[in-house]
């Protein structure tokens, strides 16, 4: 929703609360200038919202007596959208949104007229996400509350962060900008004063967190959808390039693996590209398809790959 429909939501629901309301007192609750609030109260009037002004020193905007706004009307596939929403909400923040979510669908399940209410039901029995790929959250939850608050007031952050390459961890100083759930992994994206950069850190490799009181002001620039197509910088990625046998074509197309391109060849074999973040999930992800799969690129994870299948033939050797 934009500023100015949010803006007018809120002014509709000030007159609602309290009448003869002053221009500059209602101005200063909007954080807009008197003439603003004037194009706003004329905005409503082209709506048709009945409103009026009295002059004088107890004088002010008022909603006319007995208009009160409509409730919320929803279509049962809007109900239903919104029942899935809060729903996902709390299967991903876990116990940073848990009551809230809860709140807000036993709101829904009071307010709602019974078709919706039906609508719901049905959803619950037939529209169901289940296994979702991501980290136990209960370990997660004092870091993702500690980063959604230095968020929220724009504090800078103390982390002591360690990458999967290196086992010693480094403390950096963080503006964060945004918390993101990617591929199954919690990431904070912001700047790190270390590198003098936007960054982006996973949360299950922080371990040391301090709030601070220096606080930053996030570059109007900043545009975390943006961030996100260009990709994370900060990680380190591996392209894989694999090749399925004929007779494991199926298992390319079933296996539920998001692959960024999956190429049909003319032997009946498929090649398949994907994103990994480290050398280490890579190798994991190749080894588990054992030799329906062959890896054509790169270099490094066929060498891993080897490596890794010497290293598991010896020690079943040496343990008979």
């Amino acid at each position: 929703m934009s500023n100015t429909a949010t803006r007018l939501i809120t002014l509709l629901m000030l007159l609602q609360s309290q009448p003869n309301q002053k221009a500059s007192d209602l101005a200063a609750k909007l954080g807009v200038s008197v003439r603003s609030l004037h194009r706003y109260i004329t905005m409503l009037d082209e709506m048709g919202i009945p409103i009026y002004s009295e002059r004088g020193p107890y004088g002010g905007f008022s909603l006319v007596r007995g208009y009160k706004m409509p409730p919320l009307v929803f279509t049962p596939e809007e109900a239903v959208a919104v029942y899935l929403g809060t729903t996902l909400v709390r299967e991903m923040w876990g116990k940073l949104y848990q009551d809230a979510a809860q709140g807000a669908l036993a709101k829904l399940d009071n307010v709602l007229p019974e078709e919706q209410r039906h609508e719901i039901a049905w959803a619950r029995r037939t529209l169901v996400t289940t296994g979702m790929h991501r980290p136990q959250l209960d370990p997660l939850t004092p870091t993702l509350e500690k980063l959604r608050r230095a968020i929220r007031e724009q504090r800078c952050v103390l982390m002591v962060h360690r990458r999967q390459s290196d086992p010693d961890a480094q403390a950096r100083e963080v503006e964060p900008y945004a918390l993101v759930h990617r591929s199954g992994w919690w990431y904070v994206v912001g700047h790190c004063r270390l590198r003098g950069a936007r960054r982006s850190f996973r949360l299950d490799r922080i371990v040391g967190l301090t709030l601070l009181d220096k606080t930053f002001q996030p570059p109007a620039d900043f545009n975390i959808q943006e961030f996100l197509a260009r990709g994370f910088e900060s990680e380190t990625k591996v392209q894989l390039r694999l090749r399925f046998a004929p007779h494991a074509a199926s298992i390319a197309r079933d296996s539920g693996v998001p692959w960024d391109t999956r190429e049909p060849q003319s032997d009946g074999a498929v090649i398949v590209t994907l994103t990994m973040p480290d050398l280490q999930w890579a190798t994991s992800m190749a080894l588990g398809f054992g030799p329906i799969v062959t890896v054509l690129a790169p270099e490094e994870l066929r060498r891993a790959v080897c490596e890794s299948a010497r290293a598991v033939m010896e020690q079943y050797a040496a343990n008979g």
